[in-house]
């Protein structure tokens, strides 16, 4: 079963501005400062931030679960001339609860020279049994990185 959830936040920083950030692993640097203690730790398993970089995220324990959610996430897409950025979870987080595909899309549109459109999308797919688990899928993790990450760039803005 295919789906996706998706959030769009406007940002009075240039287009190029934000995508400096979210092609990079400053990214992750910024969204765990920010998303601390939800987003427990992230570290570079491999790689320089380029596609194939890998990051292994610990995320504070779901309600009823026993332990951290653990995943390893791979950047599979970086156009810096479209401005999209792709990651997805190769290893444990969702994947160990029967979906196929968790993909987080982040594509920076430029509205006009001083500001921008931050798009954030999560792509995924779970197999028939482990159907009910797609309702854990939601557009609160979207929201979290796109609070964040506008408030750490408008802050950037502001300091120059």
């Amino acid at each position: 079963m295919f789906g996706q959830v998706s959030y769009d936040v406007e940002v009075d920083v240039p287009a190029g501005d934000a995508w400096e950030l979210y092609s990079t692993l400053q990214l992750a640097k910024v969204v765990q400062e920010g998303l601390s203690p939800m987003l427990e730790k992230v570290e570079l398993v491999e790689g320089d931030g380029g596609v194939g970089t890998v990051l292994e995220l610990t995320l504070a324990p779901p309600p009823g679960a026993q332990g951290p959610m653990i995943s390893k996430e791979k950047f599979t897409k970086i156009d810096n001339e479209k401005r999209i950025k792709e990651t997805e979870v190769v290893e444990g987080g969702f994947l160990d609860l029967g979906f196929t595909l968790y993909r987080i899309c982040f594509e920076i549109v430029e509205k006009d020279k001083d500001s921008c459109v931050i798009k954030l999308k999560i792509e995924y797919d779970v197999k028939e049994e482990a159907a009910s688990n797609a309702s854990m899928v939601t557009s609160k993790p979207l929201e979290g990185i796109a609070s964040v990450t506008a408030s750490y760039l408008l802050k950037m803005k502001n300091a120059n």
